[in-house]
C-alpha cells in the first residue's frame, strides 16, 4: 500500500488555517472565544502556523461535561484554538481515508449521514428475514491510541504530520475507566494502554471510522457488502439464515478483541425483521417505520425545556422555531403524521 508524504505543507499553509477557521466556527460565530479569536483572526492564524511550522505548538486543556441523554457520556471541548488545528488537519488527511472506507459506513462523511443509513436499512429490512444489530461496549472510551496509531502509520509516511497527529491524541485528556482484559493482557495492562477519545473532537469522529475500517472490509468481503451497513459503532447486517448470523455474531466478537473492543452484552441481538429492529432511533418494520420510545420521550423533555426557557425570556421564538422543526424533520422520516400533530397540538408557548 503506497502511504502519503508531503502532507504537512499543506496542513499549515494559511489558505489552509484560514478555511479551518471558516469552518470550525460554523453556528458558533457569537461565542465569546469565537469573537476573541476573530478579533485579531490574521494575528492569531499567523502566531498559528509560526508555532506549528517550529513545532512549538501546544493543545491547551480541556473542558469537561457530561450529558444523559441518550445515555451517560462525557464531553470534552477542546479550546476554539485547538479545534481550527483539528479542521487544518482533518481537512487534509480525511480525505485520503474516505477513499478507503466502504459505502456502507455513513457517520461522519460527506453525502451519507442518518437518513442515508436508515434507507439502506429499511431497504435491507423488506428483503431478508433476520437482522443482527450488535453494538460496541463503550466504543470511544476503549479505543487504543497505539492500534490507532499503528493504522494511521499505514496510510501516512509524513513525518510532521504524524507528529501533529500524535500530540494531538497524547494530549486527549483521560475519558472514563474502561478495564477490559484481551488474551495475553496482564494484570495491568488495561492501566499501561493509553485508551479513549474526546467525543467531541473532531478528529475523534474521523478514527471512529479509521479504526473499523479493516473490521469493514473483512465483514463485507466475508458475507456481502450489500446487507451490510455500519454507523459509529452501530452495526447491521441481514441474512435469511439465522445461523449464519449467529457466526457472524462470534466471528465478530473475535476479531474486535484484536483491536481490543467488546461487543455490548444486552445491545447485540438477532432479531426478526417482521418484529422491528431499533436503529439510530426509529423502529424499523418491513411496512412502517416507527420513532423509539426513548426517542419521543427525549423529544418530550426537551420541548418541556423549550416552553421554559421561552416563558423566562431565555430564548427568542426564532429558537424555539427553528428546534421544533429540526425535530419535525427528523421524525418526518417515519410514519409519525398523527403523532407529531398530537405533539404540536398540546404545545403552549408563552411569555411570563
Amino acid at each position: 500500500m503506497k502511504r502519503a508524504c508531503g502532507l504537512y505543507p499543506q496542513i499549515v499553509a494559511f489558505e489552509n488555517l484560514l478555511l479551518a477557521s471558516r469552518t470550525a466556527q460554523r453556528c458558533k460565530r457569537f461565542r465569546n472565544d469565537v469573537l476573541a479569536f476573530n478579533f485579531n483572526l490574521e494575528t492569531n492564524l499567523l502566531t498559528l502556523q509560526r508555532e506549528l511550522l517550529s513545532r512549538s505548538y501546544t493543545p491547551g486543556a480541556y473542558k469537561t461535561f457530561e450529558i444523559f441523554e441518550p445515555k451517560r457520556r462525557l464531553i470534552s471541548a477542546a479550546p476554539y484554538r485547538d479545534r481550527v488545528v483539528h479542521h487544518a488537519l482533518c481537512g487534509v488527511i480525511e480525505p485520503l481515508f474516505n477513499a478507503s472506507f466502504i459505502d456502507s459506513c455513513y457517520a461522519n462523511r460527506k453525502g451519507k449521514g442518518t437518513h442515508k443509513a436508515l434507507d439502506h436499512f429499511v431497504s435491507l429490512a423488506k428483503r431478508y428475514r433476520y437482522c443482527l444489530r450488535a453494538d460496541i461496549e463503550k466504543y470511544f472510551p476503549s479505543m487504543d491510541h497505539l492500534i490507532l496509531k499503528e493504522i494511521i502509520r499505514r496510510k501516512i509516511k509524513c513525518r510532521d504530520t504524524l507528529w501533529l497527529v500524535d500530540l494531538i491524541l497524547d494530549n486527549s485528556n483521560e475519558q472514563e475507566p474502561v478495564h477490559q482484559y484481551f488474551s495475553g493482557d496482564d494484570l495491568l495492562t488495561p492501566c499501561v494502554r493509553r485508551h479513549g477519545l474526546p467525543i467531541g473532537n473532531l478528529t475523534s469522529q474521523l478514527y471512529a471510522n479509521v479504526y473499523l475500517n479493516k473490521t469493514d472490509h473483512e465483514i463485507a468481503a466475508r458475507y456481502g457488502g450489500r446487507r451490510y451497513l455500519r454507523y459509529v459503532d452501530d452495526f447491521a447486517l441481514f441474512s435469511n439464515d439465522r445461523e449464519e448470523l449467529q457466526e457472524a455474531r462470534d466471528w465478530l466478537a473475535h476479531g474486535l478483541s484484536e483491536i481490543r473492543l467488546r461487543l455490548h452484552s444486552v445491545k447485540t441481538q438477532i432479531t426478526e425483521a417482521r418484529h422491528g429492529v431499533s436503529f439510530l432511533g426509529f423502529r424499523i418494520f418491513p411496512d412502517r417505520i416507527r420513532i423509539c420510545q426513548s426517542n419521543l420521550r427525549r423529544a418530550r423533555h426537551r420541548m418541556r425545556q423549550l416552553q421554559c426557557n421561552y416563558r423566562y425570556g431565555r430564548i427568542d421564538w426564532l429558537d424555539v422555531k427553528n428546534s421544533l422543526q429540526s425535530w419535525n424533520a427528523h421524525a418526518a422520516y417515519g410514519d409519525t403524521f398523527r403523532l407529531r400533530n398530537t405533539v404540536f397540538n398540546s404545545l403552549v408557548f408563552s411569555r411570563c
